[in-house]
């Protein structure tokens, strides 16, 4: 079965990426061009067979073979939206953990596709277990509390975790804004349509001064003193953070590839919205900032 680019990508924006021990691959030769094998087929969306080249690549991998085809069933049930191909998405993860135990990243899937078949007891302790694997300023530890303690929150269409230390020095989290409206601007110095916006940007902070907005621009720019400059000279004052043009891991995480690109998200962490292109979102803010003063944050439980 084919598999939609966008389900994927959710997938993927859902979950932390391989642990390091586990993506380096088999070490034999004959292992590696098995390896290389799977992840043809895997793109290919062939996962069965992807599967057997995984098992054929080395004993070791063969908790990664299951996180992989759990992976590509998740997506499927998201894509169909169909409760039994995440079902068979939690006994693959149940088997890469039974094979490799301390795999943090299978265990916060686990707890992902739990919450998605409304097994919130069992999905929390997933995410219960995941941040006792995690350090407690880990961002991914950050969003698994969330899920701990908003079940339906893991079954929403989350915008992806993220940390950048803004120009001006904040340190800032995605978590971290937890009942704040966000509106994040993709834009860059050298993209016309994205200078004409600034003002209305400008227009809309002042507009809103008080309310609990945040409004942060990501520049896709490669030269920083040319961003840095050009920030200082237009006084964009609000929060500005440089990811280094469309390969930055913050742009790749939200699968930007054309600017301007905006989303608005509610005082929940919840993607409402996108649009490319320069538009007006004072309307759909005020709604959100609406429906955020009718809502009571619910306090993450403490780190470990």
């Amino acid at each position: 079965m084919r598999l939609a680019l966008s389900v994927v990508a959710i997938v993927s924006l859902a979950t932390p990426a391989v642990p390091q021990e586990l993506t380096d691959g088999p070490t034999t030769e004959k292992a590696q061009k098995a390896y290389r094998n799977a992840l043809q087929n895997l793109k290919e969306q062939q996962e069965l067979a992807a599967f057997d080249e995984f098992k054929r690549a080395d004993k070791q991998d063969l908790a990664l073979a299951h996180y992989q085809l759990a992976s590509v069933l998740c997506a499927e049930g998201l894509q169909r939206e169909k409760q039994e191909p995440l079902a068979r998405a939690h006994d693959e993860l149940t088997r890469a953990l039974t094979a490799y135990p301390n795999f943090p990243d299978a265990v916060f899937l686990d707890g992902s596709v739990l919450a998605r078949l409304h097994q919130d007891d069992a999905a929390k302790k997933q995410f219960e277990n995941y941040v006792s694997m995690k350090p407690a300023d880990d961002i991914s530890a950050q969003r698994a509390r969330r899920y701990i303690a908003q079940p339906d929150l893991a079954r929403a269409r989350m915008a992806p975790a993220f940390s950048f230390t803004a120009i001006d020095g904040t340190r800032i989290t995605m978590d971290g804004l937890q009942g704040k409206v966000v509106l994040l601007d993709f834009w860059a110095t050298w993209c016309a349509p994205c200078r004409e916006a600034i003002p209305h940007v400008r227009n809309m902070i002042r507009k809103f001064h008080g309310e609990p907005l945040v409004v942060i621009s990501i520049s896709l720019d490669t030269d920083q003193q040319k961003w840095k400059e050009f920030v200082k000279e237009n006084e964009m004052t609000w929060l500005q953070y440089c990811d280094g043009g469309f390969g930055g891991s913050i742009a790749r995480s939200f699968s930007v590839t054309s600017i301007p690109h905006t989303f608005t998200i509610d005082a929940d962490g919840v993607l409402q919205e996108e649009h490319i292109g320069d538009e007006s979102m004072e309307g759909k803010i005020k709604k959100l900032l609406t429906r955020a003063h009718d809502v009571t944050p619910v306090a993450s439980p403490s780190g470990p």
